[in-house]
């Protein structure tokens, strides 16, 4: 089978555990709120189970190494992606969506890390490396996709429990087109020890304070971003495009990010004004406005993707020698931030009944990570070939 049929595959299963697995909640805030079945405190402590499952979730992955262990995560967090979406129509309250968002975090991991190792082994094999870093572009689409389903029922009247039924039917129904696809986990990929054990490499913890907080910076606009819009338009159908509008931002980052040139500047200095947008992005946000929000999409939305794509080619030229172990000690780096920014939402709600404080200190933490790349350690294996992530973030 082609191999580019394959990574197509791929990036639709991203597509389906990433936009509606995991991301499937921002969109449904501000109905879930309006219904009275949770408060906006309430809204930052189910994200924060959410991304709770998915650091457990990832570093559970990192301990498969073989074939079979890779491909039962694998489609067990397929499947558990659309029938967790699907028995959210039952849920009602905080408990048990509650549940239901750890569970998906969960699921959206296993799919991640999974897909993404795979596929990078087969966009390599095959000498196709531009493919495989758009395989990336895929959560991004599906976070359009989930914005788009939301607005078409919100022009219908509907509320959260029928766009629950939406998202599962569309999960399901991307899930069985692809299953056939899918790239197979080889025993000469997975299988095996550890890497090797070595020193630490020098520059890896400065990269793994930054994965952090862009983890807190992204995490909170990226939640809320269609409640804040919902209060600034109090349910007009104009709320509804500012989510699909992140997605689609986020995936043409990728495409831009995936076709930069060498001379164009180094994976540092892209690293850095892909972090620096993203704090404009949500200072931006504080206005409160509509062309405020806009911003916010634009200039939070459209790095996105490409941070993490640019993060893990920056780990790649630091650390050649000793990837899979450094790869996995950010993706930790990266999930303990993104914890930590519905929280520290809850937080800034419970105290100042307002999200702006924790905007405020996301904003700075996102300046902080690109200060902390404005004189970058010199690389030890000089810049690699411009591609896609080969770890999970």
């Amino acid at each position: 089978m082609s191999p580019s049929i394959r990574l197509l595959a791929c990036a639709v299963a991203l597509m389906m555990a990433m936009g509606i697995g995991r991301f499937a909640l921002t969109p449904q805030l501000p109905h879930l709120i309006a219904e009275g079945q949770i408060s906006l405190t309430a809204a930052g402590l189910i994200a924060a189970a959410n991304y709770l499952g998915y650091l457990l979730g990832a570093l559970d992955a990192m301990f498969a190494r073989r074939p079979g262990q890779v491909s039962a995560r694998l489609h067990a967090g397929l499947w558990l992606c659309a029938g967790l979406t699907l028995a959210s129509f039952w849920a009602h309250g905080f408990w048990s969506h509650m549940l239901l968002r750890f569970g998906t975090g969960v699921a959206s991991a296993w799919v991640l890390v999974m897909l993404t190792s795979l596929s990078q082994q087969l966009a390599a094999a095959s000498n196709r490396p531009r493919l495989g870093a758009l395989v990336f572009a895929g959560p991004g689409v599906g976070i359009m996709l989930t914005g788009l389903l939301a607005l078409f029922s919100n022009l219908y009247g509907l509320g959260s429990a029928p766009l629950w039924l939406i998202y599962a039917a569309g999960a399901l129904v991307m899930l069985l087109a692809v299953l056939p696809f899918l790239p197979r986990p080889q025993a000469s990929a997975t299988a095996g020890g550890p890497s090797p054990m070595q020193g630490p490499t020098q520059g890896i913890a400065r990269l793994g304070l930054i994965y952090a907080l862009y983890g807190i910076g992204y995490i909170i606009p990226a939640t809320f971003m269609s409640q804040m819009a919902s209060a600034r338009f109090h349910g007009h159908w104009l709320t509804d495009l500012f989510w699909p509008g992140f997605g689609l931002a986020a995936a043409v980052g990728v495409v831009v990010a995936s076709y930069r040139r060498p001379h164009w500047g180094s994976t540092s200095r892209w690293l850095m004004t892909t972090l620096w947008l993203q704090a404009a992005g949500v200072f931006a946000c504080l206005l409160g406005n509509g062309p405020g929000l806009a911003l916010g999409v634009l200039l939070c939305g459209t790095p996105f993707l490409a941070c993490m794509q640019l993060m893990m080619q920056r780990l790649r030229e630091l650390s050649p020698d000793a990837y899979q172990r450094n790869a996995g000690l950010l993706t930790a780096c990266f999930a303990l931030g993104q914890l930590s920014g519905p929280l520290l939402a809850a937080l800034s709600n419970q105290f100042a009944a307002s999200l702006q404080p924790a905007l405020v200190i996301a904003g700075c933490g996102l300046l902080l990570g690109g200060a902390l790349l404005w004189r970058p350690q010199p690389s030890r294996a000089g810049c690699a070939t411009v591609g896609a992530p080969t770890a999970q973030h």
